[in-house]
């Protein structure tokens, strides 16, 4: 079966100790591996971090975001040439925690709008800024999972199509695809068609319910996203992504305002639902 894996931004965007009992204890539920936000801790916490999970026989995988001073497809070559380091950063941080994917909207700043839809040059730039940071992300073997996000949260990649098209763009085979039930449940017509449209660059999976809560306590058409992910045969991870208020500042960047569910039934109920899921539809 898929490798199930565990964000623990359900707890903090901070990478430190704190997490060991919560990363052990997830393991103990039987999770596969656990993912980070790449945020501005020192990179001696992200090796602690990496040696830890490592020792404790489980995978990482990583994911970041950009502002807007750090913006791919900004018009200004010094604002793209800081996101090329903040990209190149983010690789050295990954490496350190042993990680083999970066995923997330890294191909433009979070909640940053022009009020227009996205241009054929914004492409462009974004493909250029991915397809340099790509070359050196391919020197840790690390790949790029780039993430479509709801209109709500930017307008450069709301749809597969439109991911595809900036994947071309960056022209890189490290450079690929994510897929994230939350967005989709609101983008997309069809996660059968969207998933087809996207799956010969599919590279990662975040399995979040509508209301980032608990996958299967709400509307999220559970069975068509497991049916389509079988039968374009994915064999990636599958990785829970859900939010809650434990650390407000990132709570307070992400616009979540309530709680959703509390973190350890998200992360126990969550892996059985996965695995139900998952034995149901045949991945």
């Amino acid at each position: 079966m898929n490798k199930i894996g565990f964000n623990v931004l359900a707890w903090t965007a901070a990478v430190s100790d704190d997490l060991f009992p919560i990363i052990e204890r997830l393991k103990t539920i039987g999770y596969d591996g656990v993912e980070f936000y790449l945020g501005p801790q020192e990179a001696a916490a992200y090796q602690r971090m990496g040696s830890f999970v490592k020792d404790l026989g489980l995978e990482t995988t990583a994911v970041m975001t950009l502002g807007a001073d750090e913006n791919p497809v900004n018009d200004s070559a010094e604002v793209r040439g800081r996101a090329l380091d903040k990209i190149k950063w983010a690789v050295d941080r990954a490496h350190d925690l042993n990680s083999k994917v970066i995923c997330g909207p890294f191909h433009s700043a979070h909640t940053v709008f022009v009020n227009r839809p996205a241009n054929d040059r914004e492409y462009a730039l974004a493909g250029e800024v991915l397809n340099a940071a790509a070359d050196y992300a391919a020197q840790a073997n690390i790949t790029f999972a780039l993430e479509a996000l709801n209109r709500f949260e930017c307008y450069l990649c709301n749809t597969m199509e439109q991911l595809l098209k900036l994947v071309k763009a960056a022209d890189h085979p490290n450079v690929r695809a994510m897929f994230d039930t939350h967005h989709s449940n609101i983008e997309e017509k069809s996660y059968l068609n969207a998933l087809q449209t996207i799956a010969p660059v599919l590279a990662h999976v975040h399995i979040s319910e509508n209301d980032r809560g608990t996958p299967g306590t709400g509307q999220v058409k559970w069975d068509d996203a497991f049916a389509a992910l079988a039968a374009i045969k994915y064999d990636g991870w599958l990785t829970i992504e859900a939010f809650s208020r434990n650390d407000p500042g990132f709570a307070n960047a992400i616009g979540v305002w309530r709680e959703f569910n509390e973190p350890w039934d998200i992360a126990e109920n969550g892996y059985k639902f996965i695995r139900e899921m998952g034995l149901k539809h045949g991945l």
